[in-house]
This record gives structure tokens, C-alpha cells and sequence, in this order.
């Protein structure tokens, strides 16, 4: 056998879907071979314990259970896992935050092509998050758990997972964003700022900027001016935008009082 073959399963209940991506990896990624496939909990289980593929295509949603259940239920988690959704955007959101790889309904073939380079990329690094790390970050955003404050960020090294609380700006250059964190390190990932900006939101975190990101935690003064600038706990400025000035002050005072 051939071993760059990428031995996969597909985890779906719905017929069409399992055909569809079936017929789009033969067509289009011939190197990811399907051993088998399942529409249930059950049997999603039974034919992963089975057979041991290197990738798992799994929906979320099924008639007897989710997805998080078939991975509940397997011990050996040696495989990386696409996830298959039709979820809204704050869902989406929860994946990025996890640095779980998925796909939309109906899936499009560069989707598709998209998460396999991405699995392929990850096993070319000497750096991998663990799998049920990221499930329960993924699962704790999906569940809006305010308290579980984790992000993987994946770079050309590896993933790496970081405390939310412990980001004190992020800067963006082009499509790139660099984090920089109260011990001093810095984390540069290629995905937009625009991508994180929707991330943190929710942890107290503002766009003031741009280019900028700062978590509020460690704005120690705003300093007016035509748009001003921030001064943080490690005292650097950070220039605001005067069309981000007001939003920055409401974000503050909500800050100030616990909201």
C-alpha cells in the first residue's frame, strides 16, 4: 500500500453529504482514501476503533448523539478530526478559537482541498495541540463558558495553546497578526486581525485601531488628543483612531463597572 495514502472515514447521517464528499476526495484529493463510513454514534465508533484512519470527517449532528460523543467514546485518539457543520457564525468562531479544522454545508471542494493541506501542514510540525485540549476548548466556547479562557494559536512551529487572560495586544501587519503576552513573548500567526477581533471580543478586548487590539485588562491610561493613545502596563503607547476613540471609552466604562 501506498503510504502516502491518508486513510479516512466519514462520519455523517445524512447519505448525500457521506456521497458527496466521498466523491470530491476521488475526484479532486485522490491521496485521502476512505476505509470506511457511518451515520450514527454507534457505529462511528465501531468502524474508527475498527480501522484506525489518519482522519476522521465527522459531523456534529446526529440522530443519536453528536459528534463530541464518538470522540467521548474512543480511547485512542491517534487521528486528527475535520469536523462537518451546518452551525451559525458564532459557532465558526468556536472552531477558529480551538484551531479544530471543519467544514460548511454543503461542502465545496476548496473547503475540502482547504483542510486536508491544513492536516498535512500539522504533520509537518514538530508542535501539535493535543486533540482533547482543543475539544474542550471548542466545547466550552460552543457552551458560552465565560470562565474557560484558552486559544491555540497555530504557526509554522507548531500550536501553541495560550491563556486568553495573558494577551495584552495584538498588531496587525498585512495578513499577518503578532500577539504580545505579559511575559514578554510574542506569537505571529498568519490570519487577519479581523479574524481575532470577533474572537476576543467577548474577554474584554477592543479594536482601537487598525493595526491594534488591546485587552483592557492592561490599558493603565488613555491619554487624549485628536484620537489619542492608550498607555499600557508595560508601557507602551498605543496610537486610537478617532473613529474607534468612542467605542474605545463605552468599552472602558463597561469594563470599569463589571459589564
Amino acid at each position: 500500500m501506498d503510504t502516502k495514502l491518508i486513510r479516512s472515514v466519514i462520519v455523517d447521517d445524512e447519505p448525500n453529504s457521506q456521497m458527496i464528499i466521498k466523491k470530491l476526495l476521488e475526484k479532486y484529493i485522490p491521496e485521502v482514501q476512505v476505509i470506511g463510513t457511518a451515520d450514527s454514534v454507534e457505529s462511528a465508533v465501531k468502524v474508527i476503533s475498527e480501522k484506525k484512519p489518519d482522519l476522521v470527517f465527522l459531523d456534529i449532528s446526529m440522530p443519536d448523539g453528536d459528534g463530541f460523543e464518538v470522540l467521548e467514546k474512543i480511547k485512542d485518539k491517534d487521528f486528527k478530526v475535520v469536523f462537518i457543520t451546518a452551525y451559525d457564525n458564532y459557532a465558526i468562531r468556536a472552531f477558529e478559537v480551538s484551531a479544530l479544522h471543519y467544514l460548511l454545508k454543503p461542502v465545496k471542494v476548496e473547503d475540502l482541498q482547504d483542510a486536508v493541506n491544513r492536516y498535512k501542514e500539522e504533520l509537518k510540525s514538530s508542535e501539535r495541540a493535543d486533540l482533547n485540549t482543543q475539544l474542550e476548548i471548542l466545547k466550552g466556547v460552543l457552551n458560552r463558558e465565560r470562565d474557560l479562557k484558552r486559544l491555540i494559536l497555530s504557526t509554522s512551529s507548531g500550536m501553541h495553546v495560550i491563556d486568553i487572560d495573558d494577551i495584552i495586544r495584538c498588531e496587525s501587519s498585512n495578513n499577518y497578526t503578532t500577539f504580545y503576552f505579559t511575559n514578554g513573548k510574542r506569537i505571529i500567526v498568519s490570519k487577519s486581525i479581523q479574524m481575532y477581533e470577533k474572537m476576543l471580543e467577548p474577554y474584554h478586548f477592543c479594536r482601537i485601531h487598525n493595526k491594534h487590539i488591546v485587552n483592557l485588562k492592561y490599558i493603565k491610561k488613555f491619554v487624549k488628543g485628536r484620537g489619542g493613545y492608550v498607555e499600557l502596563t508595560n508601557g507602551e503607547q498605543i496610537d486610537v483612531s478617532e473613529s474607534r476613540k468612542k467605542i474605545l471609552m463605552n468599552k472602558l466604562r463597561q469594563y470599569a463597572i463589571g459589564l
